[in-house]
């Protein structure tokens, strides 16, 4: 029996391992003054060169006075004065003058300057040292170097500063891997866990090396790793820590050091090494994109804030769960979410939960954790979501559950400029009925047949009795059946089929046509097998997987598959009617009726656009 993991330690554990076995002791460098130093930390005091204004200065357009010879000034008693300065705003006050009068407060006659009221020392002048004085500190050490920092660096002479280097070597190992750039073959993919991991310890000040690809052989392995241990303070080894048979990552820290844990209780991201070698830490990534990004932020970004570089902490918000999520206890799990505020309180919809799903990371604007103690969480549940986007991006988020179409990708697009993040859900027209009952979703995308041949209104009346509704018409559609070969849906018993999740107004369109035409679902192959989008959909069939499925025209056309037409559908976003105040949905709304977004259905294909736009009454 192979032995998977030498030890699995609690996360705690593992994050408290590594801040007492390595020593907090970063590396300085000294480094031109450049817009290359934002972001990173100072180690020691900047101190100004030279005073700032270095001479007084006038802050005005005016004249230059000796302010004891305005004494007694007023209305009645106007002062000539027997000696002035005319100067603009920046001007050196010239010696002897003390003040500055503003230039429509004086009478001018020549070159006589006549004033009404008495001024004080020093008004209107910038002394020397009003903005800094010489050998005054500009920025302390420790400190995150800011644009605006930068500004007054150059302005104060500062060319050169020190800083906290922490040098952080990236290497990625593995046989399947190509350079980002390069179309994979099959059984390849792309690399970049280290093009992610360079972004994220750059962005809160450590400079990275990436280097290429090692395959797997473990003497190329080893020689890179001694490398990159001789060349930097910190070693990430992307891949090689899962317990594969070609897994040498662990192997190579032993030999070259000592591995302190292999394996930590989080999902996803289990498979970490922490390792040492010469006194500095070497961290075994998983390959999987999603756990990768785990253990960056759960334990290399604690290290790097161990050696000086600490990360701003995520902002938080209280929001509802929308789904009972089942987790194993003894082991921490980070769950990416898609939150956004409905009303006055938050809802949290959670991305699917693979390691290999990259797109979660992208679609999600926050994460939970679940902690070790706990089982899971429940639908319902208040739960402390860490906003992964500054809150008042997540104050943008539209939160769409329901059924999948195409045509939502281009509308998150084309709103986006109105300030609205369109975040979709495809749980299937019912489950997107189900969300807006529990008020879960902004909208819900739908289009039910129910059995008078009308879309939509049965269902809601049924489901959400009273409730005052509008539903604004995205397109009416083309549905039917998408293979490779023309197969329509009296060719397929016997045929290899894809099918829609329950629920969906797909499969209840494909149920109901089959009904009709008296074909049996159990002689079908397949038709258990369920997928959650039209694509998902296409691509299987693309790719041989089944002979058929029932989809979309748009996404047959964009896979370049054969699409026999099966009826004509009419897709809608219902929402509560009180919705419509909100900014945002009056943004998406003003979208879908816009011409730029009629223009994107014609160009996919098999959309009639003369209803889009158009908001109905669920009651007239």
């Amino acid at each position: 029996m192979v032995k998977r993991y030498l030890s699995v330690i609690p996360l705690a554990e593992a994050q408290a391992l590594v801040k007492d076995s390595f020593p907090a002791t970063p590396g300085i460098t000294r480094v031109e003054v450049t817009t290359g130093v934002v972001g990173r930390i100072t180690a020691a005091p900047i101190f100004a060169r030279f005073s700032v204004p270095a001479i007084h200065i006038s802050a005005m357009d005016g004249i230059a006075v000796r302010s004891a010879d305005t004494i007694g000034a007023s209305e009645q008693n106007p002062v000539t004065l027997p000696d002035a300065a005319r100067v603009n705003t920046g001007n050196i006050i010239p010696r002897g003058y003390d003040a500055v009068i503003m230039i429509e407060d004086v009478w001018v006659d020549g070159e006589t300057y006549t004033v009404r009221s008495p001024v004080s020392p020093w008004q209107h002048i910038r002394p020397v040292g009003e903005d800094i004085g010489e050998s005054e500190m500009i920025l302390p050490s420790n400190h995150r170097i800011r644009p605006q920092d930068l500004g007054a660096l150059a302005t104060y002479g500062v060319t050169e500063i020190a800083l906290l280097d922490v040098r952080v070597g990236l290497l990625p190992t593995g046989s399947e891997l190509v350079p980002a750039g390069v179309m994979p073959p099959p059984g390849k993919v792309v690399e970049s866990n280290t093009l992610m991991a360079a972004a994220v310890l750059e962005g809160v000040g450590a400079e990275t090396c990436r280097y290429p690809i090692v395959p797997d052989d473990y003497a190329l392995i080893r020689a890179a790793v001694r490398r990159g241990v001789a060349e930097n303070d910190i070693l990430l080894v992307s891949a090689g820590s899962s317990a594969g048979t070609r897994d040498y990552t662990a192997d190579v820290i032993r030999d070259l050091g000592e591995v302190l844990a292999h394996g930590v209780a989080i999902k996803p991201g289990k498979p970490v090494i922490v390792g040492r070698i010469e006194g500095k830490p070497v961290i075994g990534l998983p390959g999987y994109p999603l756990a990768a990004a785990t253990v960056l932020r759960e334990i290399v970004l604690p290290l790097l804030a161990h050696h000086g570089l600490p990360h701003p902490q995520p902002e938080r918000v209280q929001a509802r769960l929308t789904t009972n999520l089942q987790s194993d206890i003894g082991t921490d799990e980070f769950v990416l979410l898609s939150t956004g505020r409905i009303g006055d309180r938050w809802v949290a919809v959670p991305q699917s939960r693979g390691a290999g799903v990259q797109m979660s990371a992208v679609r999600a604007n926050g994460y939970m954790q679940i902690s070790a103690q706990k089982e899971g969480a429940a639908a319902g549940e208040v739960i402390d979501v860490r906003l992964s986007v500054p809150r008042a991006e997540a104050e943008e988020a539209v939160l769409i559950t329901g059924s999948h179409d195409p045509s939502l990708d281009h509308l998150t697009d084309l709103v986006r400029p109105r300030g609205v993040d369109l975040h979709s859900t495809h749980l299937g027209s019912m489950g997107g009925v189900i969300a807006l009952k529990k008020e879960e979703c902004h909208a819900a995308p739908m289009h039910l047949l129910a059995p008078d041949g009308t879309y939509n209104t049965h269902y809601l009346e049924r489901y959400l009795p009273g409730a005052d509704l509008v539903l604004l018409c995205v397109a009416e559609r083309q549905q039917g059946i998408i293979s490779r070969e023309g197969i329509g849906l009296d060719d397929l018993p016997g045929r290899t089929f894809i099918n829609r999740q329950k629920g969906s107004g797909t499969r209840i369109l494909l149920d109901h046509c089959l009904t009709r035409r008296g074909i049996s679902p159990a002689s079908i192959p397949g038709y258990e097998r369920e997928a959650t989008t039209h694509l998902a959909v296409a691509l299987a069939v693309q790719t041989g997987e089944a002979d058929a499925g029932m989809g979309v025209y748009s996404a047959a056309k964009a896979l370049n598959l054969s699409f026999v037409p099966v009826a004509t559908e009419r897709y809608e976003l219902v929402m509560y009617r009180s919705m419509l105040d909100d900014p945002r949905i009056e943004a998406l709304v003003s979208t879908v009726s816009s011409e730029a977004f009629k223009r994107v259905l014609t160009d996919l294909g098999g959309y009639e656009t003369d209803d889009t736009g158009v908001l109905r009454g669920l009651r007239g």
